[in-house]
Order: C-alpha cells, then sequence, then structure tokens
C-alpha cells in the first residue's frame, strides 16, 4: 500500500491532567500510517511562571526526529527569550508576540546547525508546529504548517488558525520568489506544506534570510482576550482536520462533554471517529476545557445509552434478516436508516462505528485464525478518500 500499512495501528497514547483553572486530555494513533511521526507537549504550570501552561501537537514528515525535538525543546526556546521574559513579566502581548516568534526562528537555527543527523544530512525530515501559551488573561496560539488550533467560545467558533498550504496566494508568491515552484499543490510537486520546521533541503536559498525561503519557519500569532464564555480549545494535526471541519469537531466535542469529564477517553473517541470517518494519516490532538465547557448531563447520558441499545438491537435485526452480510454493509444499512436518531452532532454514525463492529463480532464471531479481530479489532478495509468527496493527496514521503 505504499506508505501505508495492511491494517492501522490503533493502539493510543493518552493522557489527562489539571490546572490554573483548566482541564486537558490528549490522544494519538499511529493509524494507517508506516510510522508515528507525531509528537506533542503539555505542561500545566511553567518554571518560574506558575500561572502560565502550554500546549502543543507537532505533525512530522519524511521522519520523526524533528517533531521529537521540537516537542522537547520548542517551548525552552521561546521562553528564553529577551522578548518573552519581558512580556510575561510585564503582561506585554507585542512582547510575548516577539518572543514566540524568536524561539521559533531560533530553534529552527538550532537545529540546523547543531543537531548531528540534521548537519549530516542523515535526517531531512520536518514538523508542522501549532501551540499555546496560556496566561491568566491572554491565550497566544501559534501554528506554523497545517496543523491548526480551534478556539470555542460561547457556541461558537470563535478562532480557526490558517493552515499553511503552497496553493494560499501569500504562500506561493514566498516560494516562487524563492525560486521554487507550487505542482499538484505541492513545493516543488513534494512538500504538502508551505511552513514548518526542519525540512532544510527546502531552506537554502542563498541571499534570502529565513522566513523567505521554499519554506518558513515562522509562525502565525493569534492573541487573544480570554473570556468568561470560553469553553475547549483544541490543537490537531491534519490528520484530524483532513476528516472533519472545524465546527463539526467543536460540535461533536460538545456532545462528548455532557457524556463524559474524562478528557482523555474523549480525545481516544475523537481519534477513533476519525479513522471512522476515513484519515489516512498520523492523528493527534490535544483537549484544553475552560470554566464554560458543556458539563457532564444525566439526561445526554441516558439519550447516549439508548442509542447504544437502538444500535445494537438493529444490527441483530439486520444478521437474522442475513446471516452473510459483512460489517461494511451492516453498516451501510445503518447510515440509510432515518429512524435512528440523537446520533452524535458532528460525526453522525461514524461516532458509533466502534460500538457496530463490536456488536457485529459478538453476534458473528470471525474463524479462529483471525484472532486479534476477534479479540476487538476492526476488520481491515483501507479507508475511502476524505467526507468531503475530494480525493486523497498522493502519498509522498515529505508528507
Amino acid at each position: 500500500m505504499g506508505s501505508f500499512l495492511d491494517k492501522p495501528k490503533t493502539e493510543k497514547h493518552s493522557e489527562a491532567g489539571d490546572g490554573n483553572g483548566m482541564r486537558f486530555g490528549l490522544s494519538s494513533m499511529q493509524g494507517w500510517r508506516i510510522e508515528m511521526e507525531d509528537a506533542h507537549a503539555a505542561v500545566v504550570s511553567l518554571p518560574n511562571l506558575s500561572q502560565w501552561s502550554y500546549f502543543a501537537v507537532f505533525d512530522g514528515h519524511a521522519g520523526a526526529g524533528v517533531s521529537a525535538y521540537c516537542a522537547a525543546n520548542l517551548l525552552d526556546s521561546i521562553i528564553k527569550t529577551d522578548a518573552f521574559q519581558r512580556g510575561a513579566s510585564g503582561n506585554n502581548k507585542v512582547d510575548v508576540t516577539a518572543g514566540i516568534r524568536t524561539g521559533f526562528l531560533n530553534l529552527d537555527e538550532r537545529m540546523k546547525t547543531s543537531v548531528p543527523q540534521i548537519v549530516s544530512g542523515e535526517d531531512k525530515s520536518g514538523s508542522t508546529a501549532v501551540c499555546t501559551l496560556i496566561s491568566d488573561s491572554h491565550l497566544y496560539i501559534s501554528n506554523c504548517g497545517d496543523s491548526r488550533a480551534v478556539l470555542a467560545r460561547g457556541g461558537e467558533v470563535a478562532l480557526a488558525t490558517t493552515d499553511h498550504k503552497p496553493s494560499n496566494p501569500l504562500e506561493r508568491e514566498r516560494i516562487i520568489n524563492a525560486g521554487g515552484s507550487v505542482m499538484i499543490q505541492r513545493v516543488n510537486g513534494s512538500l504538502a506544506v508551505s511552513r514548518a520546521l526542519g525540512d532544510f533541503d527546502f531552506k537554502n536559498v542563498e541571499g534570502r534570510g529565513p522566513t523567505e525561503q521554499l519554506v518558513s519557519p515562522e509562525p502565525d500569532v493569534y492573541v487573544l482576550d480570554r473570556s468568561e464564555n470560553d469553553e475547549f480549545l483544541i490543537l490537531a494535526c491534519d490528520g484530524i482536520w483532513d476528516v472533519i471541519s472545524s465546527r463539526d469537531l467543536c460540535d461533536y466535542i460538545r456532545s462528548r462533554l455532557r457524556i463524559s469529564d474524562k478528557l482523555d477517553h474523549v480525545c481516544n473517541e475523537i481519534v477513533d471517529t476519525c479513522l471512522n470517518i476515513g484519515s489516512r494519516d498520523n492523528m493527534s490532538l490535544v483537549l484544553v476545557t475552560f470554566a464554560a465547557a458543556p458539563k457532564v448531563s444525566p439526561e445526554a447520558q441516558e439519550k447516549e445509552r439508548k442509542l447504544d441499545e437502538l444500535l445494537k438491537k438493529k444490527v441483530k435485526d439486520i444478521l437474522e434478516a442475513d446471516p452473510t452480510v459483512d460489517v461494511t454493509l451492516v453498516f451501510d444499512v445503518l447510515s440509510t436508516d432515518d429512524i435512528i436518531s440523537d446520533l452524535p452532532p458532528g460525526a453522525q454514525l461514524h461516532a458509533k462505528r466502534n460500538v457496530i463492529e463490536k456488536t457485529f463480532l459478538e453476534l458473528k464471531p470471525p474463524p479462529e485464525e483471525n484472532e486479534e479481530q476477534q479479540q476487538g479489532q476492526r476488520p481491515q478495509t483501507p479507508p475511502g478518500p476524505p467526507r468531503d468527496g475530494s480525493p486523497p493527496p498522493p502519498p509522498s514521503p515529505t508528507k
């Protein structure tokens, strides 16, 4: 399958924590990709800045070296800048923003000149980055590449960062001015993002600064005053956003928060659902909730229980009517059933595929030779194109 596995690796890494009046959960899954190249970071209370918190997701490509290095070092690179130190101590938004930008650029330069595998050319990987620094008064949200941050506030999408794609007019202009081209929506027909950390083969145009290269390490930085209406903040790689919109994911998360207050479980559900919809990529996300986030509702929990029971009954009815059907056909039949209500908004029946598959396997156990499926692993069918019907991008070793 080229750069894809024959079946997805569905084991997850998940965490949860709280502090500074916030709670967070995170989850990551390798999925259909040959290796896991994502990384993340979560620091509830910063050294010497106890009221500040930091969360980040890094989506690596052409290897996991740069994403791992960024996860371990980007925060330190930011908070050690003079501008950030001034800004954090004086609550100066301009200085904090300058410190974040400088931290990104310093980290990129340090990797290029001091990481042995990169200096030797052995490691040619790169990574997108989306991160947030949260003080008691402000949200500082930064993205470099096509990972995205989305802020839900007062029932709406208050902010969604802009993905850095080579086809974006300003990105395309910089690429062409640096002597490059955009073909099949990729830098020089190869790289699917126009900004990233690492990717030094795309940053060697003489006479041009680091932000004028084919690929720029410069982040966009968004600054928002915190609000009592802030619900939650999502940081996620494109393995999530390729298959679900910002608004749909916010709606889905609101519904899940009414079912469970365990944020790592909520994040695991999101990753599973995106796999069900058709994501072909590594998937990682961090979910940070604020005081206005939806709370667990006994009424919502009861509706969820009844929905699960209804789906189980319908799977049983379908199998009794035709014992030869497979689980894909069962899902297709249920997806056309107008009687099923109270499906999770934003994800609909995809959010319940695991319930459907588990019930199917209980009623129709697979042959003994497929023991790992019998233990709960989904029947493996390569996912189709993204939900919007657009064809998937061609596989590439660089993204």
